[in-house]
């Protein structure tokens, strides 16, 4: 008997999935574990198996389609099963791949005019061909080509490099999940393509590209129109950035790159290592891309023009007269701008400012270093006792979602780390039940990560309380904006040595400032207050963390 596959819930905020690609077709024989399709959802591309046995009889989506959970995605059953009633049950629209099934009951006549008259929508709607622009983040609307590393004609092979793409949280490598080659490109590098556009074309050599493009307009959707609109927008700006680069390489012969640099991380690492700026290394790679090569092969020729560039350079902002430059929003900013906006003027907000004795602390992280094979840094200190008094205080560790407010028994802490482009944070997951050098590790590796822009989504996803830390840059106090569905987010200020009196006497100690930022719809100021208390405990008796 033929069994229906519902589109199932991969994540806890998942609505609807998009089918990233089939990996099996209608008439094909499924065996339990085979993997059926790759699912985008709103957190990540997942791997859906089959649980069942058969042969697959229909798909509820083309490759590209969305599904609402708990809509019809598959049906197998035995070959040849009549699923007519299935198909009632669950929407009644037969999918493309089911009319084929179909297919041979028709009489010859009504098979070719069927076949004449199928034919346009098969191409247009034949999505194995189309690619779309996945959603690589969470908050993520929209993403622009920061460079792509496949020209139109060159051969893909699953797993290749085919864009870099930038979201609102980070660069990342996309790589393709199809075969063929690469016959359109959605947008050009710096231009924008909203999630679920048009990014490319993959397909045999000598596909109708253009009966494709004409398809997804006619079928409603905004693929086929973003990139005809764009096209001329980027050839009518071309002239203008010619002229540009070249009174930018009069100015500086030896700069290769200007604006934002396409390296591998692992060019930027030995490079950084070496201390060579990126900026006078000509690349080998796709679209001039740096690599590990052209750093090692590089001959550091280019330092002794410095001068007569910056001479070349000064007319352009003579003494007494307004000068400035305007640079693109990035999309980090942009969300980094539309989420703390909305969480600074959406949640009435209250500090607590505490100061912390940490004489203790550190003379207990100078003995803790001296045995381990990982450093801890006060920071770590700071995110224990964060992790250990949240379990104290559960209130604080919660988020409002309008209607409830949601009392998490987890405790996921982000780490606010900065970054050129703005801020990302990065998830230490169940800090509460780790260890002070698990802590110290997982945290360098987060924010080497974040430097190299290799954090993935699943890393900055999840947290139920957050940590701004800006004592290093010789900040005393400051007051933090909630990263939202957060409670509250704990900014701390440097350690300073000041006169503090102990048993009657001056002398010198080490005090640390911490102020607590409250969302007052879920957290009252006793309750911020208790919790600061409980974290002032830990610092001040740190071998109570170790219980």
């Amino acid at each position: 008997m033929a069994e229906v596959i519902l589109m199932p819930r991969l994540s806890d905020t998942m609505t609807e999935g998009v089918i990233a690609a089939w990996h099996k077709k209608v008439g094909d024989t499924v065996k339990k574990g085979d993997l059926l399709a790759e699912i985008e959802t709103d957190k990540a591309t997942m791997e859906l198996e089959s649980y069942q046995e058969g042969t697959l009889l229909h798909l509820g989506a083309d490759n590209g389609g969305k599904l609402q959970v708990n809509d019809l995605l598959a049906i197998i059953g035995n070959q040849g099963e009549d699923i007519s009633s299935l198909l009632s049950q669950h929407g009644g629209g037969a999918s493309q791949p089911a009319a084929e099934n179909k297919a041979p009951e028709a009489t010859p006549e009504a098979k070719e005019n069927k076949s004449e008259e199928s034919q346009p929508a098969a191409s247009t709607a034949n999505a194995e061909e189309v690619v779309l622009m996945p959603r690589l983040s969470d908050t993520m609307t929209e993403g622009v080509i920061a460079s792509w590393q496949k020209n139109v004609g060159d051969a893909v092979k699953r797993g290749d490099i085919l864009a870099e793409i930038e979201t609102d949280k980070a660069t990342m490598e996309l790589e393709s999940y199809k075969d063929g080659i690469l016959l359109h490109q959605g947008a050009k590098p710096g231009e924008k393509i909203q999630v679920n556009d048009l990014l490319c074309i993959i397909g045999k050599e000598g596909t109708d590209v253009q009966a494709i493009l004409n398809g997804l307009k006619s079928g409603g959707t905004a693929p086929a129109a973003a990139p005809k609109a764009e096209q001329p927008k980027a050839e009518s700006n071309a002239p203008a950035s010619a002229p540009a680069a070249q009174s930018g390489g009069a100015a500086a012969p030896q700069v290769v790159n200007e604006g934002r640099i396409f390296a591998s991380p692992l060019a930027k690492k030995v490079a950084e290592e070496k201390g060579i700026d990126l900026k006078y290394v000509k690349g080998s790679g796709d679209n001039g891309r740096i690599v590990k090569a052209d750093i090692e092969n590089y001959k550091p020729q280019a330092a002794p023009q410095q001068a007569p560039a910056a001479k070349s350079a000064a007319p352009a902002a003579p003494a007494g007269q307004v000068s400035f430059d305007e640079i693109p929003v990035s999309q980090m900013r942009k969300v980094i701008s539309k989420r703390l906006s909305e969480s600074k003027f959406g949640a009435p907000e209250f500090y607590v400012t505490m100061v912390i004795d940490m004489d203790a602390a550190v003379a207990a992280r100078t003995k803790i270093n001296e045995n381990a094979k990982v450093k801890v840094s006060f920071n770590d200190l700071v995110l224990k006792a964060v992790a250990l008094s949240l379990k104290q205080h559960p209130a604080i560790n919660s988020s409002w979602l309008g209607d409830k407010i949601r009392i998490n028994h987890h405790v996921n802490i982000g780490v606010a780390v900065a970054v050129d482009e703005g801020l990302l944070v990065p998830v230490v997951r169940f800090a509460d039940t780790k260890t002070l050098t698990q802590i110290s590790s997982e945290v360098k590796d987060f924010a080497q990560k974040a430097k190299d822009k290799k954090l993935q989504p699943s890393d900055w996803e999840g947290s139920t309380f957050t940590i701004s830390n800006l004592g290093m840059f010789g900040v005393d106090e400051f007051t933090a904006i909630i990263n939202p569905p957060d409670s509250c987010i704990l900014a701390v200020g440097g350690i300073s040595k000041v006169p503090v009196v102990k048993n009657g006497q001056v002398v010198p100690g080490n005090i640390m400032k911490v102020t607590l930022t409250c969302d007052h719809r879920t957290v009252d100021g006793a309750t911020g207050a208790a919790f600061l208390q409980t974290v002032k405990n830990y610092l001040e008796e740190p071998l109570r963390m170790l219980l």
